[in-house]
């Protein structure tokens, strides 16, 4: 039996989809597909990663608090110390918990979302 549907897209809500789709264009080396001041689509491989504004948007308060984290990215990466450095390169920050610091990293984007790069993960 086919399929009814396929994963076509992840979006992140956020307060300024131009800036926060700058971040992810350069740290997954993505395509701008859709951009405008309210929604940016990136394209990579078969996955759409769009980012759409949400004025009242409050970032999840990870790893507890008011706001619990819904969805975070897994990335897969080679070598942990050179893309964590990357990332925070580009605007990302080191969350202060790290459950296993030595197979994968929690970071978290500009705006707030935690996403985790990890070589657990075959790229």
């Amino acid at each position: 039996m086919a399929p009814i549907a396929r994963l076509a897209a992840v979006s992140l809500d956020c307060p300024d989809p131009p800036t926060l789709a700058s971040f992810y264009r350069q740290l997954l080396e993505l395509e701008v597909m859709i951009e405008s001041e309210d929604f940016v689509a990136l394209k990579g491989a078969d996955l759409y990663l769009t980012m759409q504004r949400v004025d009242d948007h409050r970032p999840p308060s990870w790893p507890g608090g008011d706001v619990p984290k819904q969805l975070h990215l897994e990335l897969s990466v080679s070598n942990l110390d050179a893309a964590e450095a990357f990332a925070t390169g580009i605007g990302a920050t080191r969350a202060a918990t790290q459950p296993s610091p030595d197979r994968w990293r929690v970071l978290i984007d500009p705006v707030g979302h935690p996403f985790c790069i990890t070589t657990l993960i075959p790229e």
